[in-house]
C-alpha cells in the first residue's frame, strides 16, 4: 500500500469513529441533572395563595419554579415563577444541554422531538430570568418547562412581554407569574413523543398583597404579531374556560370572583 492509500485509509477511519463517538453522545449521553438536593442551595418560594390548581395532580417544584406537567401533551399545562428585582443580573451563564425533568413521574418530553421540527424549544420561566445562579439558571433547560414555539412567536411578541414583565419586576416587583401554553384536543404535534403545538399561549401576573392585589392576563395566538401588548388583555376567566385550570382558587371568593372577571390594565405601565 502506498502512502497516499494509507493515509487515507487512516483519515477515513478517523472519520467513521468520530461519527460514532458523535452518534453515541448524541443518543446516550445525558449529563447530570440540575436538581438541587432537598434542603440544599437558595429558593425561591412560590406563594401558596396564589398558586394554581392542577388538573393532572402532577404538580413539581423546583428550587425556582414550580409546574403542573400533563402527560398527555408532554408539557406543563402551567409554570409557575416569582420575578423580582434582584432576580435581573447579567451574569454570563453557559447555555447548559435540554434534559428531561427527574421529577417528573413519567419524565418530561425526550428534547429530541424538537430536532428537525422546526419550532423552538420555547421556555416558559425563562433563562434570562434565572441568570442570577448557576443551579436556577439551569434548571430552566428541563423539558417539562419547554413548549414548542414558532421562532418568530418565541423571539417577537412572547419575548416582548418577558421584556415588560423584566420592566415592571424593577419597578413594582416582586411578581408571580404563570404561564403555559392552552391544552387542547386535536392539536398539531412533534416528534416520536407527540408533543403537542398549542395554538395559543397565555401569561398571568400579580403584585401587591392583600386588598391591594391585582392581576393582569394576557392570551396570544401562536403566532407573531407587532400590535401593542394591551391588545391582548384578557380576563382570568377567559383564560381558565380555555384551560379548565382554577388559577388563584386559594384567594378569598369574592376576591377572586372580581380580579378574574375584571379587565383594567390600571397600574401597569405599558
Amino acid at each position: 500500500m502506498n502512502k497516499y492509500n494509507k493515509n487515507r485509509v487512516i483519515y477515513t477511519t478517523l472519520l467513521l469513529v468520530c461519527v460514532v463517538l458523535f452518534w453515541m453522545f448524541e443518543n446516550f449521553y445525558t449529563p447530570a441533572p440540575y436538581t438541587l438536593p432537598e434542603g440544599e442551595g437558595s429558593r425561591t418560594e412560590i406563594p401558596e395563595l396564589l398558586r394554581p390548581s392542577s388538573t393532572t395532580g402532577e404538580i413539581v417544584q423546583h428550587a425556582h419554579f414550580t409546574l403542573s406537567y400533563n402527560e398527555a401533551y408532554e408539557q406543563a399545562e402551567w409554570v409557575a415563577y416569582v420575578l423580582d428585582k434582584s432576580h435581573l443580573t447579567t451574569d454570563d451563564r453557559k447555555r447548559p444541554f435540554f434534559l428531561e425533568d427527574p421529577k417528573v413521574s413519567t419524565k418530561s418530553a425526550d428534547w429530541r422531538n424538537y430536532k428537525g421540527s422546526g419550532y423552538d424549544r420555547g421556555h416558559l420561566c425563562p433563562a434570562g430570568d434565572r441568570r442570577f445562579s448557576e443551579k436556577a439558571y439551569n434548571e430552566t433547560f428541563y423539558t417539562s418547562n419547554i413548549s414548542p414555539q414558532d421562532r418568530d412567536f418565541n423571539a417577537g411578541i412572547w419575548n416582548r412581554l418577558e421584556q415588560k414583565l423584566r420592566y415592571w419586576a424593577k419597578k413594582d416587583g416582586p411578581l408571580f407569574v404563570v404561564t403555559g401554553g392552552v391544552l387542547e384536543k386535536g392539536l398539531p404535534s412533534i416528534g416520536e413523543e407527540d408533543v403537542a403545538v398549542p395554538k395559543f399561549y397565555y401569561k398571568i401576573i400579580a403584585k401587591g398583597n392583600g386588598k391591594d392585589l391585582k392581576i393582569l392576563a394576557f392570551l396570544f395566538p401562536h403566532r407573531e404579531d407587532i400590535g401593542k401588548l394591551n391588545r391582548f388583555v384578557v380576563s382570568v376567566d377567559e383564560v381558565e374556560k380555555m384551560t379548565g385550570i382554577d388559577f388563584f382558587p386559594n384567594l378569598p371568593d369574592d376576591q377572586e370572583d372580581f380580579l378574574e372577571a375584571n379587565i383594567s390594565t390600571g397600574g401597569w405601565k405599558f
